[in-house]
């Protein structure tokens, strides 16, 4: 089967849970210890396969084209000063995959946003990526969601448990299990009411779709908040094929709102070898 190259990833979102840190800057650029949140997420794409990447933005966000763009005067100068470490850093942004920009002129919602990518998916399946959501895993969720594509020839969706009490800010996955963490969806919902939720599976910010999708979308009116959503253009895909999930073992951080920004940089601090220790003791000295 043709490896799947192709991923789009919405950016166009206002971030209003974080501002004012978000008035001029996106959320998406955001740094998690030293790069923005962009970075991981493309990184995450280029290390399932994916080639070419479309990330789509909105008026103003434009310093996430500048981000993976080549800097020559920055360049020069890192290497005027023997900084090459941070040289080496900077030009492997230009390296990771093809990285295209589309605008989403109107704030209408997940779905309106990928319709601005159908040329760019050339009648062909496509991984979708939230910009502001950071997934931690073994190994690529993006590369484990293609396999499961590649044995079911069908869409699926990356899904994570969260507590009943709070299902309702989520689309909602309802489905039999017919393998290893693996789900056949029979019911999606999106922000259902609260306390009226089947299931503890929400979709959890990966996505690879058949070009039908786009179809979908073109049929799909105005549902919760008045935007277009991706959860109901999937509910209208499954009258023909069906929508699967997989419940991955790892760990999802949303960075699109405070706490989880917050907690999001410490762990990753954690990782960092010459942070570890000295944020592992301040850490011990705050709690204390």
């Amino acid at each position: 089967m043709t490896p799947i190259t192709k991923a789009v990833i919405p950016a166009a979102g206002f971030g209003t849970r974080l501002l004012p840190a978000t008035k001029a800057q996106p959320k998406e650029m955001l740094t998690i210890v030293d790069k923005p949140v962009i970075q991981y997420v493309v990184e995450e794409a280029a290390n399932s396969g994916i080639t070419e990447i479309l990330i789509i933005i909105a008026k103003g966000k434009e310093v996430l084209q500048s981000h993976f763009q080549p800097d020559v005067t920055l360049e020069q100068l890192l290497e005027s000063k023997s900084k090459f470490a941070e040289l080496d850093a900077i030009r492997k942004l230009r390296n990771l995959a093809n990285i295209s920009f589309a605008y989403q002129h109107e704030q209408l919602g997940l779905g309106h946003a990928l319709l601005s990518a159908e040329s760019f998916a050339a009648n062909q399946p496509f991984a979708v990526l939230l910009g502001d959501t950071m997934i931690e895993t073994a190994s690529p969720l993006t590369g484990k969601l293609f396999e499961i594509f590649n044995e079911k020839n069908s869409s699926v969706v990356a899904l994570e448990t969260v507590p009943y009490s709070i299902t309702y800010r989520y689309g909602v996955f309802e489905g039999k299990k017919i393998g290893e963490r693996v789900y056949q969806a029979e019911r999606l919902i999106e922000k259902p009411v609260a306390g009226t939720s089947m299931s503890d599976l929400v979709f959890a910010g990966r996505y690879v779709l058949t070009p039908t999708v786009f179809d979908a979308l073109k049929k799909t009116a105005p549902g919760v908040n008045h935007e277009i959503q991706l959860t109901d253009a999937l509910k209208l895909m499954m009258d023909d094929a069906p929508v699967f999930g997989y419940q991955f073992e790892g760990k999802r951080f949303d960075v699109g709102n405070k706490l989880d920004f917050i907690k999001t940089n410490v762990m990753y601090g954690m990782k960092q070898p010459e942070l570890a220790d000295k944020l592992r003791a301040w850490l011990k000295e705050l709690i204390e």
